[in-house]
């Protein structure tokens, strides 16, 4: 008898189990746009009666990093999926867009239902944050690729924003101010170096209680990255944002550039926001440098806004009745162009209660 492809480790009947597992969670993500049910070779969207003049679509794509050598470690599989999600419908805020739906992908070197639920739990609950559309995704099993009990995660998220309403920082002027609204950790972002500092090193085991934040350190690093898409989405209703800049990868010092026009750069008071304390544990334990640290960290700030400064006020107080505690953390000021220098600058002025 001849060989058959579940010999070498792929289990076709096993995906389809799965498959059927996950079904009723991803339904619950439905929205008004969705025409395809799961199980088709691609997802279906109608952007008919969206009541978009022009719409133009944004899209974004991430993955969640060596983040995921934490959720191995523990064996916990619930949250990493909704740091997914928060990846690319967090980006695709930043230009005023509504997300609209999300696609995953999911490979593993062998398929366990338990884990690949999990997984599909923490991605519907992503999108059911950022109201979008769970519209399909892949589970690939990849035997011998990789090691036991791993795997990698990857997705895309699709939004639409009107074209004359599309946000592009080029009315950013001098005197305007920087709103930064607070993270809940790492994000999924700096784990590499997070992970070398204190696991690596034998200083800490990822089971052992950290007395600063008061929780186990594994538990602490799996916080899944916070979403923000309602609460900018309510304040564009209201307030004229002229720019939005996600905190990832590269922190505040190569992330705010990226929003911002020729003549200006962007001062931000170290000390005008609360910190959270994995941050000072892993700066002191890896003797790592200010300026290294605000680029590789966002140092407990996941978004930054930029607004005229008459509504700084209002705009933090909406924040906070919807529980995303924001700060005024700097401003905009003229930039010499013919001098070279960084877009960012950090200085460290009147300090807040942490």
């Amino acid at each position: 008898m001849g060989k058959s492809y579940k010999e070498t480790g792929v289990d076709i009947d096993l995906a389809n189990q799965i498959v059927k597992k996950i079904k009723p969670l991803i339904v619950k993500t439905s929205i008004p746009g969705v025409l395809s049910g799961i199980g088709g070779f691609g997802g279906l969207f109608s952007l008919a009666g969206q009541n978009y003049k022009e719409p133009v679509l944004v899209s974004s794509t991430d993955g969640v990093g060596t983040k995921l050598k934490i959720s191995f470690a523990l064996n916990k599989h619930n949250t990493v999926g909704i740091d997914l999600v928060a990846m690319s419908v967090n980006d695709i805020i930043t230009c005023g867009a509504k997300p609209l739906f999300f696609l995953d992908y999911i490979s593993i070197g062998k398929l366990s239902k338990k884990v690949v639920v999990e997984l599909i739990k923490g991605i519907t609950e992503g999108c059911k944050m950022a109201d979008c559309a769970l519209l399909g995704g892949e589970t690939a099993e990849m035997p011998g690729f990789y090691s036991e009990g791993e795997y990698d995660l990857a997705g895309f998220a699709v939004g639409v924003v009107e074209k004359s309403q599309i946000i592009d920082g080029k009315k950013i002027k001098e005197g305007d101010a920087v709103i930064g609204i607070a993270s809940n950790g790492l994000h999924s972002n700096g784990f590499s170096l997070a992970r070398k500092v204190l696991l690596e090193s034998n200083k800490y085991k990822i089971d052992d209680k950290v007395s600063s934040f008061g929780e186990y350190l594994g538990e602490e690093l799996l916080t899944p990255t916070k979403i923000y898409v309602q609460p900018v989405l309510h304040l564009l209703e209201k307030y004229k944002i002229l720019g939005i800049a996600h905190i990832t990868g590269g922190g505040m010092v190569e992330n705010i550039p990226r929003i911002l026009p020729e003549g200006v750069s962007v001062q931000i008071n170290q000390n005008s926001w609360p910190k959270p304390p994995i941050f000072s544990l892993i700066q002191k334990e890896g003797e790592i440098s200010n300026e290294e640290m605000y680029r590789t960290f966002n140092m407990g700030i996941g978004m930054v806004l930029i607004v005229r400064p008459d509504k700084v006020k209002e705009i933090i107080k909406e924040l906070k009745q919807m529980n995303f505690p924001s700060y005024l953390i700097g401003r905009v000021v003229k930039r010499e162009t013919k001098v070279p220098g960084t877009f960012v600058s950090l200085f460290e002025g009147e300090r807040v209660n942490d």
